[in-house]
């Protein structure tokens, strides 16, 4: 008899590491389950339409990887956003030059760029005027005069886009459309919709 209680308590105490190991991932699983998640477990954060940082009265530029003034922007206000990497413009003015070197000037009561200063978009009286080129009297390239409620300006691209009526002033050549495409690099005006046009005879104007 003893001899059996004895192997009984062997077999036992060779098992009882066993159980207990058990029983501990029984117990970690069952707190696994039934632990609710912790209070201060935030869903990470989505960007979201709002400024992340303001400027008043701002003046800034942007250079080219030659060290030239690409473009200066200035405005009464402006806003920018993380979420499109854009800047909203009040009362916004700029100043830029083309591949010639002739200067051009923007503004608009509002202003949208890129952080790149490479797109502008110009919304309420907008306009746009790049300078005349040549002498007075023999002018190779008259004044060049946007004016419309929206202007999509491409400065690198020397392109001008809209998609609400717009007026156009070459010289003393008049043009007014629905729509406007222009790309001054390839010399290709593109007027579509309602299109009106005033010519007035000189020999000297040249698109």
């Amino acid at each position: 008899m003893k001899a059996l209680l004895g192997a009984l308590w062997e077999r036992f105490l060779l098992a009882l590491p066993m159980a207990l190991m058990l029983a501990l991932a029984l117990g970690s699983y069952w707190l696994v389950r039934t632990t609710p998640p912790r209070s201060d477990e935030t869903p990470a954060a989505t960007a979201n339409h709002t400024p992340d940082y303001f400027m008043d009265k701002f003046s800034m530029k942007n250079f080219d990887a030659q060290g030239r003034l690409h473009a200066e922007i200035s405005g009464a206000a402006a806003r920018h956003f993380a979420d499109t990497g854009w800047i909203e413009i009040d009362a916004i003015s700029l100043r830029s030059v083309d591949n010639r070197g002739r200067l051009r000037q923007a503004t608009a009561k509002q202003g949208l760029t890129n952080e790149e200063a490479s797109e502008v978009q110009l919304m309420g009286q907008a306009r746009i005027v790049r300078e005349a080129q040549g002498a007075p009297g023999l002018l190779k390239n008259p004044e060049l005069e946007f004016n419309g409620e929206f202007l999509d300006f491409f400065i690198k691209d020397e392109t001008v886009k809209s998609h609400k009526p717009v007026v156009l002033r070459h010289g003393s050549q008049q043009f007014s459309a629905d729509t406007l495409h222009f790309d001054n690099v390839a010399q290709v005006l593109t007027l579509t919709g309602r299109v009106h046009a005033t010519f007035v005879p000189n020999a000297q104007n040249k698109p």
